[in-house]
C-alpha cells in the first residue's frame, strides 16, 4: 500500500514499531526500550555519516529529546523513524556548528577498533567493517547526496519522509540519492550497488 509510483521502503518491523511507540506514549518503559532497539542501529549509521566518531554522543542527546517529546509524536512506525531522524539531524547540525569552533579529525577507523564486545560474532564484525567502509565512502559524497543516501538506505525512509527530514521536495531528494548511489557504484566498481540501488532509492522510470 505505497504511494503513487514510488516503492515505499517498508521495514519488516514497522508494524511492531508503531505498536510499541503507542505503548511507550502511554508510559510503558519496556516498550520504549524496544522502540529504541529497533530504531537505534539505523539512526546511529545516519549520524556516523554526518558526525563520524561522535555519533554515539549525538545519538544520546537525540534520544533524550525523543524521550522528552514522545507525547507530541503522532504517526505510525515509519513516521516514528522519520521523526527520530529529524531530531537526530538537528542535534548533529548543532554538534557540527560547535565543532567548527574547534575542528577535530574524524576517525572512522576508531569505530572499527572499538566494536561492541560481548555479542560481536565474526559475522557482525565483518558486517560492521563493510558498513564503516560504506559510511566512509558516503561521507565523501557532496553533502545533499550523502544525506539523501543515508536517510534512504541506512535509516530506511521513503522519498517523502526523507524530504520532510531535509526540508526539500521529494523529487530533489530522490535525484540526490540516485546521483549519490551512481557515484558510489562507480567508486565500488559497480559491485552490487547498481543492482539494488536505483530500484530502491530512485525513480527508475
Amino acid at each position: 500500500m505505497g504511494q503513487g509510483g514510488e516503492p515505499r521502503r517498508v521495514h519488516a518491523n514497522d508494524g511492531e514499531l508503531g505498536a510499541v511507540v503507542a505503548r511507550a506514549q502511554e508510559g510503558d518503559e519496556a516498550a520504549f526500550a524496544v522502540a529504541y532497539r529497533i530504531v537505534q542501529p539505523g539512526l546511529l549509521g545516519y549520524l556516523r555519516g554526518l558526525v563520524g566518531d561522535d555519533a554515539e554522543d549525538v545519538a544520546s542527546d537525540a534520544w533524550l529529546e525523543i524521550a522528552r517529546d514522545l507525547g507530541r509524536f503522532k504517526g505510525d512506525g515509519a513516521g516514528f523513524r522519520g521523526w527520530t531522524a529529524t531530531i537526530a539531524r538537528h542535534r548533529a547540525l548543532d554538534h557540527l556548528r560547535r565543532q567548527r569552533v574547534r575542528p577535530r579529525a574524524s576517525a572512522l577507523e576508531q569505530d572499527v577498533l572499538e566494536l561492541p564486545g560481548p555479542q560481536s560474532t565474526h559475522d557482525q564484525v565483518l558486517e560492521t567493517l563493510s558498513t564503516e567502509h560504506a559510511l566512509e565512502l558516503i561521507r565523501g559524497l557532496p553533502r545533499e547526496q550523502a544525506e539523501a543516501v543515508l536517510l534512504r538506505v541506512v535509516v530506511g525512509l521513503d522519498g517523502t519522509a526523507a524530504a520532510r527530514v531535509l526540508g526539500k521536495r521529494p523529487g530533489a531528494v530522490r535525484t540526490a540519492a540516485y546521483r549519490g548511489l551512481k557515484r558510489l557504484a562507480k567508486q565500488l566498481g559497480a559491485a552490487g550497488v547498481t543492482d539494488d540501488g536505483p530500484r530502491t532509492l530512485g525513480e527508475s522510470k
